[in-house]
C-alpha cells in the first residue's frame, strides 16, 4: 500500500510508514470519545458524573523533562513546573476555572524499583505507566516481562518494554502527521530516566510501545519503562514529546458554567 503523508509503497503488513512515520491503520479513538477543551482535541480517558480524565489526541511538541541530567522525580522536574505554569496559563481565565487540583500519585517503577517521589497535587500532569495500562490496554506484560535472553544489547534477561497489541492505542502524531514518542512522569530504570510511549525513529518498526527499563535502543511504539536518559534532549526525533492530562469539570449540556460532554468518536 502507498503512505499518504510521504507517497512511499509500504508494506501490507505494516500499521505505520516505515519511511516517515505516519499512521497507516488508524489510531482509534478510546471509548470515552474526544471533546475539545481550550485550543486541543482531547481523548477522554474516563468519565465520572462530575469530572473526567483528559489527555491531548496529539503530541504538542518536544520538551526537556528537566534542564540538566540528574536524579529527579516528578515532583522536581523542570516538565511539572511548566505544565502547571506556562502551559497551565495559555488557557482562558474560564477554561481555568474547569480544570480541577489533582492528587497525583508516581508510584515506583514496577521493574526496576526506582522511587516515583512524593504525591503532588497539580492541575496538569503526565501519565504514569499504571495509568497508561489502565486507559490504553493491559496485556499483562507490566506482570509477566517479556524474555529475551540472547539480546547482545540488554544486559538483562528480559527486554526493558512493553509490545503487545495495545501498542496501536497508545500512539500518537504530532501537528506534522508523524507518530511520536511521549514522556510518562513514571521513573525509568534508574531515577535519572523517566518511562515513555515510543515513537517514529525510523527504524523500521511499528511504535506504541512503553520503555520501562535501561536500554540503549527504542523499539518503535512500545511502552518503556526507561527513558534512555534522555531528560535534557529537545531534538526532533527525542522521546521528549508531551500530551499533557487534566481532570476537567463537566455538566450536562445545558449548562454553559461546565464543558459539555459530546463524544465525538469520528476521526
Amino acid at each position: 500500500m502507498k503512505c499518504q503523508r510521504c507517497n512511499n509503497e509500504v508494506q501490507d503488513s505494516k500499521e505505520m510508514c516505515t519511511f516517515c512515520g505516519a499512521p497507516i491503520a488508524p489510531i482509534p479513538i478510546p471509548s470515552g470519545g474526544k471533546v475539545r477543551f481550550g485550543e486541543y482535541d482531547w481523548f477522554v480517558l474516563e468519565k465520572l458524573p462530575d469530572r473526567m480524565l483528559i489527555i491531548t489526541e496529539k503530541v504538542l511538541g518536544i520538551r526537556q523533562y528537566h534542564h540538566v541530567e540528574c536524579d529527579i522525580t516528578w515532583e522536581y522536574s523542570d516538565m511539572r513546573k511548566y505544565l502547571n505554569g506556562e502551559f497551565y496559563d495559555s488557557f482562558s481565565n474560564a477554561d481555568k476555572k474547569l480544570i480541577l487540583d489533582t492528587e497525583v500519585i508516581t508510584n515506583d517503577n514496577p521493574w526496576y524499583g526506582t522511587k516515583g517521589g512524593n504525591i503532588t497535587v497539580d492541575k496538569i500532569f503526565l501519565l504514569s505507566i499504571d495509568e497508561v495500562i489502565k486507559y490504553f490496554g493491559d496485556s499483562g506484560q507490566i506482570r509477566t516481562r517479556y524474555m529475551y535472553p540472547n539480546c547482545d544489547w540488554c544486559k538483562d534477561e528480559f527486554l526493558p518494554w512493553i509490545d503487545d497489541q495495545f501498542n496501536i492505542n497508545r500512539r500518537a502524531v504530532d501537528d506534522t502527521g508523524v507518530v511520536r514518542s511521549w514522556k510518562l512522569r513514571s521513573p525509568g530504570g534508574n531515577q535519572r530516566s523517566v518511562a515513555d510511549v515510543s515513537g517514529f525513529l525510523g527504524d523500521g518498526f511499528d511504535q506504541g510501545g512503553v520503555f520501562i527499563g535501561n536500554a540503549d535502543v527504542l523499539v518503535d511504539g512500545h511502552f518503556s519503562q526507561d527513558g534512555c536518559g534522555r531528560l535534557t534532549d529537545d531534538s526532533s526525533n527525542s522521546m521528549n514529546g508531551i500530551r499533557p492530562a487534566l481532570w476537567c469539570r463537566i455538566t450536562n449540556d445545558n449548562d454553559i458554567d461546565g464543558i459539555a460532554y459530546k463524544p465525538n468518536r469520528e476521526r
